[in-house]
């Protein structure tokens, strides 16, 4: 045991000290094939180099079997080519040796004598069938698998970049194996273009050994007859046993070579070494093993043929049949026990998803399958075509921010939201999806509704969005930004720094509650767009239940599509519908008269006078307003053709909308900087004409008109728009 262990560590010595020096040895060898194809050398040592030439084969050859993919030989291009060179220089060496001497060594005699019978008719066959299994089956083959290969890997380049892109966002992989896993991409597309060049050498190899030969016979005749007095007979035979020995000498280990080429290029797909690999794939399924038993007993029974060896063969493979088809037997019983005894994995139970609706799995991962998928059928395709009616994209910087298993509570922030909204607005927010986007700054994020970006911001995780709302008079470090929801101007600043900013007048929020501000914003921009004809159909059938006769009158009169407008025109001036009943009851009160939806949403918007009223007046219960002088308003009626109930259009000068547009901002802005809530009271007849002019110009202004205003309620007004 004490051996053992001595002699592996000597073992190890032995190899560091190799590596420490294999610079030196690579540097030597090179320096050697130059001086081989100039400088003589003896026979002795041509032998020596000629077994070290068919060694380098072999040993290459049996290391491709155990090699799981080809990275981990990735020096054999630049081994292919020093082997080339180095067995070229060879035949330089040899070939001198042949001619002036007649003598080659001891080794290529052997090859010329022993292995062909000292026959160099033989000899010659032996090697241009060599030549050609080489040049014309395993090169070619193996330069088009390495081309193709080349090819497929630089073409698939992006899309496995993308993978791990998405794998380390899910949190499957670390930044250490994503940059790992990058670099064995961009390896094994070196890899495999050089792998397609170098094909060309041994292609080019045995062009150059068919070619050495044919001149080593033409010159060896000439020498031996011409020089050397020999006869043709004589000459040919002993040149060209000579020069057939040295090309098979030659070829065996060029041969061996390019089979490991091809070893090595088309193992793309393999689990494991060669070996395992072959058996599991031909004793993995029974039946073609009883079948090819059973011909091969018709074939021995046949006339004529050799009986013993078609048994032997099928004796063979049945039993190998047989035991492949025992064991799938065992084990079919034994995951059948282990499933009914419930010691096999049973299914996993998913998370339910978060109260926001969004998914509660980490942005880019999948749930675990319960059971094997189904393919995916070409009407699977039809699902891609569905657009979230919200969603969220977030860079992979921000997924700790989501994921609950990492802290992320933003799923509960969307469920409040969602409640706040229903509340404060009466609209119900779809669930909002919520997934990673590799193409995205990794700390930004983008909200869109029904796939149409309508909010983007930056959010860095572990600092604080610090605020100067006007109190705060000194600066602070960090990183200049905007707030996403408002475009107010920020800073980013670190945790350390939070106490300091609050006590100098700073407003400071944390990151999720900065997303979680802008995303309670874009829904209230966008709500009318939420709100979908299904949606209304189950307002309607909510309502139904409580006052089924305001339900069965409004239907009587208006079409889903038309309750849908009015309320979509209520939301887009930030009116809640939580009061459906009231709402419903107007609209089944004027529905009668006319479908405008113009002047239905008049109508509903004066039957909400109370709610309204609420929204605009002050802490003290007056609602503070800047009106709109009669001069505007009579210039507006004077360019009205028809009314709401029928239809209308607007005639008037677009200088004299740009005059009223820049007056009713200036009255607007002197309200919000003496902090008033901006309220602009015009004639019922033109509120909503008004709002349309103004709405492109001027946001967050409440345009509302006399009828609106519920009574009791004390109107002061601050002046008006001229």
């Amino acid at each position: 045991m004490i051996l053992a262990e001595a002699a592996g560590l000597a073992g190890i010595d032995v190899r560091k000290k190799v590596q420490n020096y294999s610079d030196i040895g690579v540097a030597l060898l090179m320096v050697m094939i130059i001086v081989m194809m100039v400088v003589p050398l003896p026979t002795w040592l041509i032998d020596m180099l000629l077994a070290m030439n068919i060694t380098l084969g072999v040993v290459t050859l049996l290391v491709t079997f155990y090699v799981k993919r080809a990275l981990d030989l990735a020096i054999f291009p630049t081994l292919l080519l020093i082997s080339t060179l180095f067995r070229l220089s060879l035949n330089v060496s040899t070939t001198r040796l042949i001619l002036l001497y007649g003598n080659a060594g001891e080794l290529i005699s052997a090859f010329g004598n022993f292995v062909v019978g000292g026959n160099y008719v033989v000899g010659v066959i032996m090697f241009l069938i060599l030549v050609i299994i080489q040049m014309l089956v395993i090169t070619k083959g193996a330069e088009r698998v390495a081309e193709v290969a080349a090819r497929f890997t630089l073409d698939a380049m992006p899309g496995k970049q993308m993978s791990i892109d998405a794998d380390l966002n899910s949190g499957l992989i670390d930044e250490q194996g994503a940059k790992q896993r990058r670099q064995d991409i961009q390896k094994e597309a070196d890899f495999y273009g050089a792998m397609d060049g170098a094909s060309k050498f041994v292609k080019g190899d045995a062009i150059a050994g068919l070619i050495i030969t044919t001149i080593n016979i033409v010159g060896g005749l000439s020498i031996g007859v011409f020089m050397r007095g020999m006869d043709a007979g004589q000459a040919a035979a002993h040149y060209s046993l000579l020069t057939v020995g040295d090309g098979l000498v030659g070829q065996i280990p060029a041969l061996l070579l390019s089979t490991a080429m091809g070893v090595i290029v088309t193992r793309a797909a393999a689990s494991s070494e060669l070996g395992p690999d072959l058996i599991n794939s031909f004793t993995k399924y029974p039946r073609p093993l009883y079948i090819a038993s059973g011909m091969l007993i018709f074939l021995g029974i046949l006339p004529g043929l050799p009986t013993v060896p078609f048994a032997v063969l099928a004796a063979i493979t049945g039993a190998m049949g047989y035991a492949v088809s025992r064991e799938a037997n065992l084990q079919a019983i034994t995951a059948e026990e282990n499933a009914t005894t419930g010691t096999g994995a049973g299914a996993k139970n998913l998370p339910a998803g978060g109260s926001g609706g969004a998914s509660a799995l980490p942005p880019g991962q999948t749930p675990p399958a319960e059971a094997k998928q189904e393919p995916v059928s070409p009407e699977d395709v039809m699902k891609l075509l569905t657009v979230e009616p919200m969603e969220a994209e977030i860079g992979y910087a921000i997924i700790p921010l989501i994921d609950p298993s990492q802290g992320g509570d933003m799923l509960d922030r969307i469920g409040t939201i969602r409640k706040q909204m229903a509340i404060e607005m009466g609209i119900v927010v779809p669930p909002i999806r919520i997934r990673d986007n590799i193409q995205i700054k990794p700390t930004e994020y983008i909200i869109r509704v029904k796939g149409a970006e309508s909010g983007r911001g930056e959010l860095l995780p572990d600092h604080y969005l610090a605020m100067n709302t006007g109190g705060a008079e000194e600066d602070l470090i960090g990183v200049p930004t905007k707030e996403p929801a408002f475009g107010l101007p920020a800073l980013w600043i670190s945790p350390d720094l939070r106490d300091k900013a609050e006590s100098m007048g700073y407003t400071v929020v944390d990151a999720p509650s900065v997303m979680a501000t802008h995303l309670s914003e874009v829904i209230r921009k966008n709500g009318a767009e939420l709100l979908t004809r299904q949606e209304v159909q189950k307002l309607t059938d909510m309502v139904k239940e409580t006052a089924p006769a305001v339900i069965n009158e409004l239907l009587a009169s208006l079409s889903l599509g038309e309750i849908q407008k009015v309320l979509q025109n209520l939301i887009r001036e930030q009116i809640p519908i939580r009061d459906l009943v009231t709402i419903f009851e107007a609209l089944a009160d004027y529905g009668k008269v006319t479908r405008s939806v113009d002047f239905l949403t008049e109508r509903a918007r004066e039957s909400l006078s109370r709610l309204i009223s609420l929204k605009i007046q002050g802490p003290d219960g007056v609602i503070t307003a800047a009106t709109l002088s009669p001069n505007w308003e009579q210039k507006i009626m004077a360019g009205v053709d028809g009314d709401l109930s029928r239809g209308w259009q607007l005639n008037l000068d677009p200088r004299d909308v740009q005059k009223m547009i820049k007056a009713i901002s200036r009255a607007m802005e002197d309200m919000i900087v003496k902090n008033l809530p901006p309220v602009l009271l015009v004639h019922p007849d033109v509120r909503l004409i008004v709002r349309r002019l103004i709405e492109g110009s001027i946001s967050n202004i409440f345009v509302v008109s006399y009828n609106e205003i519920t009574r009791g309620v004390q109107i002061k007004t601050i002046g008006m728009v001229e």
